[in-house]
């Protein structure tokens, strides 16, 4: 998609890198990140930045391949590489300098478990979501994160449901010892979570509950709407059990 400050990226839906070209400036950043965050979203699995054929005339604009990393990390099924035979400073995104280097990182990375479902605003969404998530935790063996991974993800559907009223998709993927949960609608309003609600309040436990049991939690701006997620432990479980 093109940019008004000369940057070019393309994505193929086959293949999981993302070319740059062009110039890149602050004024950039903003097109770039948002482009990278809807590929991510919408193709399961590490995806390549190649910036071979990028300029970067503001150091300051190349954190925006850190920063996507950064938002996008706890995603399910998610990661970010970058091609870039010039190499950057230290930390962030992992940097290949050749594309025969980041694709061989690609191979050597498992392949990654996801599941999908895409719903409707309805009162039945949340029952499918619970569905979709009790069989990949017995599909990853861990069955222990079934109950509180679906009350989560009753709580981000039930969100979708009651203020966002778009078609969402709920997608859950192991990490490890983790389960990764996100719900992605089409609406700009993001969650706000003010800590305890009163013991006299009739709802905004919603977030709360989320919290509960999920050791991390957020919601991530895209273009049209926003993905909100969460990170849930065996560990923690186990904890709690015990």
């Amino acid at each position: 998609m093109p940019t008004d400050v000369r940057c070019l990226v393309e994505t193929d839906e086959a293949s999981a890198v993302v070319t740059l070209t062009g110039v890149l400036d602050l004024a950039g950043v903003s097109a770039v990140r948002d482009a990278l965050l809807a590929r991510l979203w919408g193709r399961p699995g590490p995806v390549i930045a190649d910036l071979s054929r990028l300029r970067v005339v503001d150091p300051a604009a190349r954190a925006v391949f850190d920063d996507v990393r950064r938002e996008a990390a706890d995603w399910p099924a998610s990661a970010l590489l970058v091609l870039d035979p010039v190499g950057a400073g230290e930390g962030g995104a992992p940097i290949c300098a050749t594309l025969d280097e980041a694709q061989a990182a690609l191979a050597d990375a498992p392949m990654a478990a996801v599941l999908n479902v895409d719903l409707a605003p309805s009162v039945g969404a949340a029952r499918e979501a619970r569905a979709l998530v009790t069989d990949g935790c017995a599909r990853w063996g861990v069955p222990d994160l079934a109950e509180p991974a679906c009350i989560a993800v009753t709580e981000m559907v039930n969100n979708v449901v009651a203020h966002a009223r778009t078609p969402m998709t709920v997608r859950v993927a192991p990490r490890d010892s983790s389960l990764h949960l996100a719900v992605r609608d089409h609406s700009p309003r993001q969650p706000a979570f003010a800590g305890l609600a009163p013991l006299t309040s009739t709802g905004g436990r919603g977030l709360l509950l989320i919290d509960t049991v999920a050791r991390r939690w957020g919601s991530t701006s895209l273009p049209d709407g926003k993905v909100v997620w969460c990170v849930l432990y065996a560990d923690d479980e186990a904890a709690f059990r015990a």
